[in-house]
């Protein structure tokens, strides 16, 4: 995947104009300054001067897209291609995902499901368990889906015992975010393994014995720390707290587990068919393995589990009650959606400027073992165009003529290549990552508080599962 190619798979579908960016105007060193200068621009307009952070992004997005000097006529496609393509990836699953979260909040389910897990786990647990839950649910569900539908079962967990909300949400984002990077089937880990020749059953094992680990150091025992460092409340984003209204009838534990596994189950069906075919063990053509992947894309596995929700949660409420909850959803996310998709065009315009492909270019003729160099590059790439699935894919295809030539690789090494490649795409997520925008204003974090936990907890688990990987390569 070239990183000057802005056109994506996702635009297309937002019905978006493809836009090729030309060859970069300026040398990675002079790329690399003006990179530089539009995050400090951008950090200072948002943290001194107070401005609003859509507004920045838009604004410092357009004065970079200049500053590289992208064609006049380019600028603005080059800038709604940004946007666009990650509104098609994120709009509809935080839209969905709040209605489903609103609809647990507002029916005490879960309240429901927040009290069993005290009750089964133990209070000071807490956090263990919801991280431990978000690690199962992290398995089949894309990073931003499954954070949005936990996040009403940690908001009523941290009402319930009190204290920051950092101290339970950390653990449960970072579980997401590292089976999201380090874990087949996600698409990231799955592409880079296609190219580099890894064997997807190898790497699925390789990729959960070093993302528990590496969890538990820089999502669940950072994400407690945190947590005590940053005394943060819960959120009125998506219910306050007084949810069950009176005359409906709470859910059993039974009703809500089914609710959060039904997307999860879903969404299985795309992704193991995908890998079954993939293996070869199915005809990915038949009529009937296209329909069940149909369904479990995510949008579509997260609007039926909505309309599922809105029958079996709704306690006797009336149809006109359900459609003003689900209504009331949306208000809320509707800053997140913008600002994401403000994120991602700022992340676009630097991919089109050529900064990442100009840096991993120079970095691959550095002469390092090719596992160092896979990460460094990797995390170059990371950290001038924000996008991790990016990152993953454009090194695993830049690195693969190297892996290819480098004589002695066996099958383990070619998956911990991958998990390396995975940790640079980790490490370091800042203000030009879409994801970035989206924790840290679903957390009520303002953007400095954000850098201080969201950042710094990514570049823990991008650096201690590379670290894990790297040792591995030496001892096996």
């Amino acid at each position: 995947m070239s990183s000057f190619l802005v056109a994506s798979p996702l635009a297309a579908s937002a019905g978006l104009a493809a836009v090729e960016a030309p060859e970069p105007a300026y040398s990675a060193p002079v790329l690399l300054l003006i990179a530089l200068a539009a995050v400090l621009v951008l950090l200072v307009l948002i943290i001194s001067l107070r401005m609003h952070a859509f507004v920045a992004l838009v604004l410092v997005s357009l004065l970079t897209a200049l500053a590289a000097r992208i064609p006049f006529a380019e600028v603005v496609p080059t800038l709604l291609q940004g946007f666009g393509s990650t509104l098609a990836s994120v709009a509809l699953l935080v839209g969905l995902g709040a209605m489903i979260g609103r609809l647990l909040e507002i029916s005490g389910g879960a309240q429901v499901l927040a009290d069993t897990l005290i009750r089964r786990f133990g209070e000071k647990r807490a956090p263990l368990a919801l991280g431990v839950a978000s690690l199962l649910f992290g398995f089949p569900i894309f990073f931003d889906a499954g954070l949005v539908v936990m996040l009403p079962i940690i908001f009523s967990v941290a009402r319930r015992l009190g204290g920051s909300v950092l101290m339970y949400a950390m653990p449960a984002a970072g579980a997401f975010a590292v089976m999201h990077a380090f874990v087949p089937p996600h698409p990231g880990p799955v592409a880079a393994g296609e190219l580099l020749g890894a064997e997807m059953g190898l790497l699925l094992l390789t990729g959960l014995a070093i993302a528990i680990p590496t969890w538990f150091i820089g999502g669940y025992l950072f994400g407690v720390f945190t947590g005590r460092r940053f005394d943060l409340p819960v959120p009125e984003l998506l219910g306050s707290g007084r949810d069950a209204e009176a005359g409906g009838r709470l859910p059993s534990f039974g009703t809500v587990l089914f609710i959060l596994l039904l997307p999860l189950l879903l969404i299985f069906l795309d992704t193991g068919l995908n890998t079954l075919s993939t293996a070869g063990y199915v005809d990915g053509d038949q009529t009937w393995v296209e329909i069940l992947r149909m369904i479990g894309k995510t949008p579509v596995a997260l609007l039926i589990t909505v309309l599922v929700a809105s029958v079996i949660l709704a306690g006797g409420r009336s149809r006109s009650t359900i459609e003003t909850i689900l209504n009331d959803a949306l208000g809320p996310v509707c800053a997140i959606i913008l600002i994401t998709g403000a994120g991602g065009m700022f992340g676009g315009v630097l991919r089109a400027s050529g900064i990442g492909e100009a840096l991993a270019g120079s970095l691959e003729q550095t002469g390092l073992p090719v596992i160092v160099a896979a990460f460094v590059v990797s995390t170059a790439l990371r950290v001038a165009q924000g996008s991790a699935t990016v990152a993953l894919t454009t090194t695993a295809g830049l690195m693969a003529p190297t892996v290819a030539a480098t004589s002695g690789l066996s099958a383990l090494d070619l998956c911990l290549i991958v998990i390396a490649i995975a940790s640079g795409a980790t490490v370091l997520s800042h203000v030009n990552d879409s994801g970035f925008w989206l924790v840290g204003r679903f957390l009520g974090m303002d953007t400095k508080t954000t850098l201080k936990t969201w950042t710094v907890m990514e570049t823990i688990l991008g650096t201690v599962g590379f670290t894990i990987a790297f040792l591995l390569s030496l001892v096996l």
